[in-house]
């Protein structure tokens, strides 16, 4: 199989000429010249306002978080929801009236939330487990680091400071989506959303205040807005379906409509917008390939979380010989020479050559489409290596909570 460059796994059609022209412009040049296009008709809502989303944040809990800094009230949300960890659970006492109330509705499913989808997509990410945590780890995780206003936004808040712990933090609301239990009552991604969204507020009260911040970014604009957001969203869900179908990983209409709806459901929880939320694959591409277009390109800070997440990935692969320019060559393959080259990751003579053709063979006889002479010896070699990643990725994921931020990276 011939590998995907990064231009067409991540941005097709019209987007692959707007791209082209605007990789050494500015995201905010880049906005200005391809513009907001995607239509809310083809949204989980089917209508809306169709405002740019650059320019919507999540107002009512924006004035709430800020409302908590003023009373100097977040040390004692954070204890109070330290152990509210499961989605059936009552919040605990003693909130502020006002946190309480937006929290009750917050964790609420959408009334579109569909009982037997979201349980397909239990069984598909019981089922394809592998790849998802591939795409969603490191591949997610790199794709990231090449969205200037999210590098920024990491890097200078608290989360910046230790990455390992941002890291773990991350993994633990990706592994609460891909659960078996997902949205069940013993489940946890409904907490897990509800304090993800608290601290986007948290973040865009803060990021603000950081004069390395404002020094930094180009645009000074509040962080995390609703773009921001989508942008995120389609580097794990559609990020991964574009993956899954380019190595040609068998699944039904219905498996993959589920897996869209699951995250379709976690989007909502996390605050973004129904009338922004795909309806369906084509329009998850289509606005994948708008979004990414203009928020894509190379930063300092991105280049340095690359580095950081790299070396965290090799820290946990084996054998330690072979750990670094494995991960390096697999970050490479995953995202594609132009994102790569943004974040500075190294070439590797054996392992650029290895991966692409080793993987495809792999992923076939997993599903049983090859015989096993048929894979190379290698394949093993990076088929161990993920298996590691994935066993600790997921341990420390279960060492850590989230907790809202109560200042920016220590300067």
């Amino acid at each position: 199989m011939v590998e995907m460059s990064r231009r067409r796994a991540l941005i097709s059609g019209g987007a692959l000429g707007a791209l082209g022209a605007l990789v050494a412009a500015s995201p905010a040049q880049a906005r200005s010249l391809i513009g907001w296009n995607w239509s809310p008709s083809g949204s989980v809502a089917g209508y809306g306002a169709g405002a740019d989303p650059h320019w919507v944040w999540d107002a009512e809990a924006d004035r709430l978080l800020a409302s908590l800094y003023e009373r100097g009230l977040i040390p004692q949300v954070n204890d109070l929801l330290w152990n509210w960890e499961r989605n059936d659970q009552p919040l605990p006492d003693g909130l502020p009236a006002d946190l309480r109330d937006f929290m009750e509705q917050a964790r609420q499913l959408p009334s579109w939330a569909d009982p037997e989808k979201l349980a397909l997509a239990e069984e598909f990410n019981k089922s394809r487990g592998l790849y998802l945590n591939l795409c969603n780890g490191p591949g997610g995780g790199i794709l990231a680091t090449a969205i200037p206003r999210e590098a920024q936004s990491v890097y200078y808040s608290a989360g910046g400071a230790d990455m390992e712990d941002r890291v773990a933090k991350t993994s633990l609301f990706g592994f609460a989506v891909g659960a078996l239990n997902a949205y069940r009552p013993e489940g946890t991604c409904v907490v897990e959303c509800v304090k993800t969204r608290l601290v986007h507020a948290a973040v865009r009260h803060l990021l603000p205040q950081s004069s390395h911040w404002q020094e930094a970014t180009e645009e000074k604009e509040i962080p995390i807005s609703q773009e921001d957001m989508l942008v995120t969203w389609h580097t794990l869900p559609t990020f991964a379906m574009r993956k899954m179908r380019e190595w040609e990983v068998p699944m039904t209409d219905d498996q993959a409509e589920a897996y869209l709806h699951v995250w379709q459901v976690t989007a909502h929880v996390l605050g973004i917008a129904d009338e922004y939320i795909p309806a369906t694959w084509d329009a998850a591409f289509a606005q994948s390939d708008e979004v990414l277009a203009r928020n894509m390109g190379p930063t300092p800070e991105g280049v340095k979380l690359t580095d950081v997440l790299l070396g965290q990935l090799a820290e946990q692969t084996s054998p330690a010989s072979i750990s670094r320019p494995l991960c390096n060559a697999l970050a490479r393959y995953l995202v594609g020479e132009r994102v790569a080259e943004w974040g500075g990751i190294q070439q590797e003579p054996v392992w650029d050559k290895v991966i692409p053709e080793a993987w495809p063979l792999l992923v076939k006889f997993r599903e049983g489409l090859v015989p096993l002479p048929a894979v190379p010896e290698v394949a093993w070699t990076i088929d161990e290596a993920l298996r590691q990643y994935i066993l600790l990725y997921l341990t420390k994921g279960q060492e850590t909570k989230i907790v809202i931020p109560t200042r920016n990276r220590p300067e």
